[in-house]
């Protein structure tokens, strides 16, 4: 547990010594301050349930910029090779380096609080779809960034590990439009729609924290660390 938080700090720590970082972060808040404030003035309804839907949209671009430079950078300057050699085994690293990306897009996410007080100060929002909305954010933008950490393992070239893990967001993303909208099997939509990343997310806008669905995020994410650490362990023999 100590290498994990050891390596996770480091993570953490170099995003905030990154000009990346800080331009990711910016974006995030104009344009999560731009949907929230623009759905308010036409809905003028105290909810967050459509500034979360489009801030989902802009997870899809962002987190593939934050995740990019794990293991694409290690290799890319060769101090992947250094840190492998150290007492750390495989899914220490796999995790630490996760952890690190996952914090900084929780102080990402919770710099839109201010956005909660800004409805309690000017209407009446129920509390709970909030809540449950910002619960289901954190596990999306998790399983993103599960796919992000694979992606970076895959190449020691940042772009082209940033743009992989985009294109595997995206086709978990749409599944379920694909799945409605090719004539499959019934067993085969059901599969496709079981699989969407989206589909999942509905329940929580809603106020609605199934465990189902819980469970399914937490899988998802474990399969793609574990899929992580499968590929360092290969790349590592090479």
């Amino acid at each position: 547990m100590y290498n994990i938080y050891v390596i996770a700090k480091k993570e953490l720590k170099s995003y905030f010594s990154s000009a990346v970082a800080y331009v990711v972060f910016s974006m995030f808040l104009v344009l999560s301050g731009y949907f929230f404030s623009v759905i308010l003035l036409v809905s003028k309804q105290a909810s967050l349930e459509g500034a979360l839907y489009n801030t989902t949209i802009t997870l899809l671009f962002l987190i593939p910029l934050i995740t990019m430079k794990l293991f694409a950078e290690e290799r890319k300057l060769g101090t992947l090779e250094i840190l492998m050699t150290k007492p750390v085994r495989d899914f220490e690293v796999v995790l630490g380096k996760y952890l690190g990306s996952l914090s900084f897009l929780v102080i990402m996410f919770s710099s839109t609080l201010v956005y909660v007080l800004i409805l309690f100060k000017y209407g009446n929002p129920d509390i709970g779809p909030i809540w449950s909305g910002y619960l289901g954010l954190i596990l999306l933008g998790a399983c993103f960034a599960a796919i992000g950490v694979f992606a970076s393992t895959l190449s020691e070239n940042q772009i082209i590990a940033a743009v992989l893990s985009f294109a595997l967001m995206l086709l978990l993303w749409i599944v379920n439009w694909i799945s409605g909208n090719l004539e499959l099997s019934t067993q085969v939509n059901d599969l496709l729609s079981y699989l969407s990343l989206a589909g999942h997310f509905d329940d929580f806008v809603k106020g609605i924290i199934d465990l189902k669905n819980i469970v399914f995020y937490l899988s998802f994410i474990s399969f793609w660390l574990f899929v992580t650490t499968k590929s360092i362990g290969v790349r590592k023999w090479k």
